[in-house]
């Protein structure tokens, strides 16, 4: 496989939530934390048989990449607002005396020249060691917390992690994995995009991957200035597209039989969301939903016809996300055009379990079982 350029043996099912009542041993306790451009997230898991139950969780807009693509750095405004999210995150840690933990910047602070010194404040601010990870980790992690979403049927998979500063695109081929350990191969990943020469098992082939820096965050602010909002919208869909150019699939023709994307990020999930007329979210019945290219450009016609006051006042949109949402689905309309498919499944997991399966895995506590 080429080098990459930033452009710029199981798999766990849903988290469950744990019973109120229940009684939860410290030391059996992992957090994971994913600090993005556009979110601070935190989940804090016991491990359970083959999956883990969820005890505490964190999610906060911070909007760290604020102003990041006009001056090259993370603003004081922005490095507050990360700063008290954290400062919550550490009073959860600490309650729930947890001593397992990775915690992870991504984008804004891979792109930032005073992001160091921001990294060092935070430590000695609230004790926490946060790690800039690179492009290829982001989405290895993405792809292994997708895994229980892999259909058996699938034979060439795209999973595509829309973040607030950079999107992820993983093409894998499973067509020498025997159909039922499809999900378990993608787990697999998680040791690295190019398997063990002396592994048992049949492997996933990754046959590309790229980290395209436009987000939502970003490829919003790189067309702030176009006023016109069907205009801006179909600018940031088509500049989207022309970044997808040197990924080696683009250029292929991919058989229509055995492909599937899944697509993971706040984006995916509201979009879903508003196809179902959600007023209140519930993930139970958006993450693992498949959607068709018919069924998302409904959704994407709707958020044009509403305009961006519309948007902001539609509850199935809501407050922390209307201003993003038209990139969000401008960069969804570009991969449909692409690679057309009526088997886009949505995912409402990333960063965060995919740390948690990491470690987990690492420390040998999760079962293996049926998935």
């Amino acid at each position: 496989m080429a080098p990459k350029r930033p452009i710029g043996a199981g798999a766990y099912p849903k988290p469950v939530e744990p019973e109120a009542t229940a009684k939860v041993d410290p030391a059996s306790l992992y957090a994971a934390l994913d600090l993005g451009t556009n979110s601070c997230r935190m989940l804090i898991a016991q491990p359970k048989g083959a999956q883990f139950h969820v005890v505490d969780s964190f999610s906060k807009s911070v909007q760290l990449g604020q102003g990041l693509e006009m001056t090259g750095r993370l603003s004081r405004a922005s490095m507050g607002r990360t700063a008290h999210a954290l400062r919550i995150c550490q009073s959860k840690l600490r309650k729930h005396s947890v001593s397992r933990m990775r915690l992870v910047a991504t984008e804004a602070c891979r792109r930032a020249e005073n992001a160091a010194e921001f990294m060092a404040t935070i430590r000695r601010e609230t004790g926490l060691q946060l790690e800039i990870i690179e492009p290829e980790e982001e989405a290895r992690l993405a792809v292994i917390s997708c895994a229980p979403l892999v259909s058996i049927k699938t034979e060439q998979l795209l999973v595509v992690d829309i973040g607030g500063g950079s999107t992820e695109l993983v093409w894998i081929d499973l067509t020498r994995v025997p159909k039922l350990d499809r999900p378990r191969a993608i787990m697999r990943l998680h040791a690295g995009f190019k398997p063990a020469d002396d592994s048992p098992f049949p492997a996933a082939r990754v046959v590309d991957w790229i980290s395209v820096p436009l987000g939502v965050a970003t490829l919003r602010e790189q067309f702030d200035d176009v006023k016109n909002d069907a205009a801006r919208f179909a600018l940031m869909s088509w500049y989207f597209e022309e970044n997808l150019a040197s990924f080696a699939p683009y250029a292929r023709e991919q058989a229509r039989a055995g492909f599937q994307i899944i697509g993971t990020s706040g984006t995916v999930t509201t979009v879903a969301a508003s196809h179902l007329g959600l007023r209140r979210y519930d993930r139970n019945r958006v993450d693992g939903l498949r959607m068709t290219s018919d069924q998302i450009d409904a959704v994407i016609r709707d958020y044009l016809t509403l305009g961006p006051e519309g948007r902001r006042t539609d509850p199935r949109i809501g407050r922390d996300r209307h201003t993003l949402i038209m990139s969000g689905a401008a960069i969804l309309q570009a991969l449909l055009r692409v690679w057309p498919t009526d088997r886009l499944s949505v995912a409402d997991r990333g960063l965060r379990e995919g740390l948690l399966y990491a470690q987990m895995s690492a420390d040998g506590v999760l079962e293996e079982g049926p998935y």
